[in-house]
């Protein structure tokens, strides 16, 4: 989220702070250790399962919150559990944006084995899957096996240029060919994924993806949320890897002057917080197309094989040089997105139980730098 984040700065203030440019590149520390984990994927850690683990921790997961505990067992299985401090109670108030970044998580894993020849079962809550909320109970338990020939997903070289991208997007449209390429096979277990580049289309998807962004900003609690999450300057980047990224030398300064902090950007009418609607509107209104995901049910399956599935075409927009972003706002189930959930489930045919799983928006943009990843140990829980 840097790049477009960091211009919430770009205001005549923080232009008055003592420090030039130059000076204040020098003073302020960089981020390098914050995205160490994406260079980290390279040599075998000695145990096939933390190789395969090295490139699943860099999946795309709400506010970045990399909610994953992995436990080793034996020779050959992990138990993967859910952190339940790093789940979103106001945003995603019955943990299922958490779980379709689990699912995303999941995937990274099975096609980081099978490029080093493992074969990846997956038994998804062993234990029961909890309901309305995610507990103590293992998400899913995985296995690796070299019982014969295992062939490699073409996907898996795309994990580590792999990118969500908050960028604003040029107007170029993106052509029918390549958005059927992008959303492959529509009907596969239970999903159906389908996208739309058709104007008439992609504008109503413009206005309704706007007004759900308003409602989760205008909302305090939802507001509140994502303003505790955000790391300002590189200092809380490098501190705290996770959650939204707010660095570069701008911010740096908005940090020093007091232009930006946390009760800035959470005070209606202030500059920050007008800055922030100035900036996310035009990201929003770019989209040259939309992709979505619609499953039968509303269980905990379904949520881990959307987040299977979206990352499948992250990578796959990789490989063919589209953007994409997810957006999640109008698929949230808090009180004040209700009539814009009902308005999104509406607009894309799903009925009669169908969950909107997943929505984002496609174009073309220059790719954004990795976000940042707390390396895989902090990951690790003891048996």
């Amino acid at each position: 989220m840097r790049i477009n984040r960091r211009t919430l700065l770009i205001s005549g203030g923080a232009s008055a702070v003592i420090l030039g440019g130059g000076a204040a590149a020098a003073w302020w520390p960089g981020t390098a250790s914050a995205t160490a984990p994406w260079r980290a994927t390279g040599e075998s850690l000695g145990d096939a399962r933390l190789d395969a683990l090295a490139f699943a921790i860099l999946a795309p997961n709400p506010h970045n919150r990399q909610p994953w505990q992995y436990r080793l067992d034996g020779a050959d299985r992990i138990d993967v559990y859910c952190d339940l401090d790093r789940r979103l109670p106001a945003t995603d108030p019955f943990d299922r944006q958490i779980c379709i970044g689990f699912g995303c998580m999941i995937e990274l894993f099975v096609l980081a084995a099978a490029a080093r020849g493992y074969a990846a079962n997956v038994a998804l809550w062993p234990d029961g899957a909890p309901q309305p909320r995610l507990d103590t109970r293992r998400v899913a338990a995985l296995t690796l096996t070299r019982s014969g020939p295992v062939r490699p997903d073409p996907l898996a070289e795309a994990i580590l240029v792999r990118r969500s991208n908050k960028t604003v997007y040029d107007n170029t449209p993106v052509p029918a060919a390549m958005l059927a390429a992008l959303v492959g096979d529509p009907g596969v277990d239970g999903l159906r994924v389908a996208g739309s580049v058709d104007p008439a289309d992609v504008e109503k998807l413009r206005q309704l993806t706007w007004a759900a962004w308003m409602a989760e900003y205008e909302t305090a609690a939802t507001r509140r949320e994502t303003i505790d999450l955000m790391r300002i300057g590189n200092g809380e980047i490098v501190a705290n890897p996770d959650g939204v990224e707010l660095g570069g030398v701008m911010m740096g300064l908005g940090k020093f002057s007091g232009l930006v902090t946390r009760e800035t950007l959470d005070t209606p009418g202030s500059t920050a917080y007008q800055q922030g609607i100035d900036m996310y509107e035009p990201m929003l209104r770019s989209a040259q197309g939309h992709v979505w995901i619609v499953t039968d049910d509303s269980g905990r399956a379904a949520q881990i094989a959307a987040g299977r599935r979206w990352v499948r075409m992250n990578l796959r927009a990789q490989n063919l040089g589209l953007a994409l972003h997810p957006l999640s706002q109008c698929l949230q189930e808090f009180p004040e997105m209700a009539a814009h959930y009902v308005d999104v489930h509406r607009t894309l045919g799903a009925a009669d139980g169908a969950i909107v799983q997943m929505l984002g928006r496609i174009g073309f943009a220059p790719p954004p730098p990795p976000t940042p990843r707390w390396p895989l140990k902090t990951h690790l829980v003891a048996a």
